[in-house]
């Protein structure tokens, strides 16, 4: 084996070993890197030579030695559709290890259908290469659309069939975000080693994410921790407007898949609205609705409830001013998100966001379900309007709003649902062409060069309708 140009730090590992189990990843008969993210490589601190030479493939896959990695499934429970699991852990995931990426921030390198691990519960642990193209894309998306997301660094398929309905290519996604800590990783720690577990992943979790509180941590008090779970709060907050003002639905936000720094996860039964719409839902498994468009702050306060239950006994002195603490930061959840949800717009629309036409706008989206991005992007660019929004347009453009602000948050390019579905499908059977092509669109996004005109229209009508979005496991 070559000497890697590189080492991965193991802290997670090191710090909360709890928390993590060792574990490497499954052979592959016959792998092949299909995807690298170079860019990300870069940023990584990682060589896109080294990482496509044989070694380099070997590393991807999770099966190095030490001490290039010591590569472990990590361990958290969830909430799932409202029912708890207490020992749910990286069923077909490894965490690699931590990577000093260039801009100096500590950033996960993990992989999604690694093979089994003791979390997998009698699963195969394997992914197959449509979702894992699927997340992909869509992750590459959301991060050059400015939302707080998990990134994407490589695609590799792996040689074995996989049996899903149908026979498919096995294939792992090597996944990077700025920690994997989870809401659920809260629940197991609570469960596992009480408060003393608990208050190790919430310095640990401070220290990664919160830096600006980290100083604390030489003489905590009640304040830190109310402080800590505040900022999560915020983030949270921050990331669920952008969804908002994007039309996006996650589709699944069990506990485990809300992260503590407030990235997005998980992009199994996600969409993009096409019509804008307060019960917009896709998910084939979301029976009743619960994370359904509306729905998402909401669900994402009763997230952040599940999370504060396990940081009482550090937010105060005693139970009574603990719970005191817990009610009054929750409290303020929902002014955040609709403070948020309001900043964004005002964005989007080049105004003030305290400005009354904000909450016009948003009665007349939900009167009228937009296609959102065309609707933005026409203002934006000053052609006309959908139709509800003629008098709506006039009203706005007298109060002289920032237009070249505007088409840098506004794109052009979103992965749409059918193109998604095209791309997938082509790229299973070998033909990657639409895929890139797709890619290159919704990672430049307001760049109107950067993809042909059909990659900028919403689907035929009729299709949203039927439109069912699956977790792909």
């Amino acid at each position: 084996m070559s000497t890697a140009p590189f080492k991965l730090d193991a802290q997670f590992a090191s710090e909360l070993p709890e928390m993590a189990a060792p574990w490497h990843g499954e052979d592959a008969p016959d792998p092949e890197l299909v995807i690298l993210n170079e860019d990300l490589a870069h940023l990584l601190g990682l060589d896109p030579g080294w990482l496509r030479s044989e070694d380099g493939i070997q590393f991807l896959l999770g099966l190095n030695p030490e001490p290039l990695t010591k590569s472990v499934a990590q361990a958290y429970s969830g909430h799932q559709f409202g029912q708890f699991v207490p020992s749910l852990g990286d069923g077909r995931a490894l965490l690699l290890g931590e990577a000093h990426s260039t801009d100096g921030v500590l950033r996960d390198i993990h992989l999604k259908g690694a093979g089994r691990t003791q979390f997998s519960r009698g699963a195969d642990g394997r992914a197959t290469l449509g979702p894992i193209l699927r997340e992909y894309i869509i992750s590459e998306a959301m991060h050059a659309l400015g939302v707080p997301t998990t990134r994407s660094l490589a695609v590799l398929t792996t040689g074995r069939k996989i049996q899903r309905g149908t026979v498919v290519p096995g294939a792992i996604l090597v996944r990077v975000a700025t920690s994997h800590i989870r809401v659920g990783s809260f629940q197991y720690s609570n469960i596992a080693g009480g408060i003393e577990l608990s208050t190790q992943l919430a310095n640990y979790a401070i220290t990664r994410h919160f830096p600006e509180l980290a100083q604390s941590l030489e003489n905590p008090t009640p304040e830190l921790y109310v402080s800590f779970f505040r900022s999560v709060l915020k983030r949270q907050a921050s990331t669920v407007a952008k969804w908002t003002r994007l039309g996006f639905v996650h589709g699944v936000l069990n506990t485990d898949n809300t992260l503590i720094s407030g990235e997005t996860i998980d992009y199994g039964p996600c969409a993009f609205m096409e019509r804008f719409r307060k019960d917009a839902k896709f998910s084939s498994i979301d029976n009743h609705g619960r994370y359904k468009f509306e729905n998402q702050p909401l669900i994402l306060g009763w997230n952040m409830a599940r999370l504060v239950e396990t940081l009482l006994p550090l937010l105060g002195p005693t139970p009574d001013e603990a719970m005191t603490a817990a009610h009054e930061a929750l409290g303020e959840f929902d002014d955040l998100c609709s403070a948020a949800i309001r900043q964004e717009f005002g964005q989007a629309l080049g105004l003030d966001p305290d400005l009354e036409i904000i909450d016009d706008f948003q009665e007349l989206l939900y009167r009228h379900n937009p296609d959102i991005t065309t609707l933005l992007r026409s203002l934006t660019d000053n052609t006309a309007p959908p139709a509800g929004f003629e008098s709506f347009a006039h009203t706005w453009k007298s109060l002289n709003p920032d237009t070249e602000a505007m088409s840098k948050v506004n794109p052009i390019f979103i992965p749409r649902n059918h193109l998604v579905e095209d791309a997938l499908a082509n790229a299973v059977d070998g033909d990657f062409e639409k895929f890139h092509e797709l890619l290159a669109a919704v990672t430049d996004p307001f760049n109107p060069t950067a993809g042909s005109n059909e990659l900028r229209l919403p689907s035929t009508e009729g299709f949203e309708e039927d439109y069912m979005t699956f977790c792909g496991t």
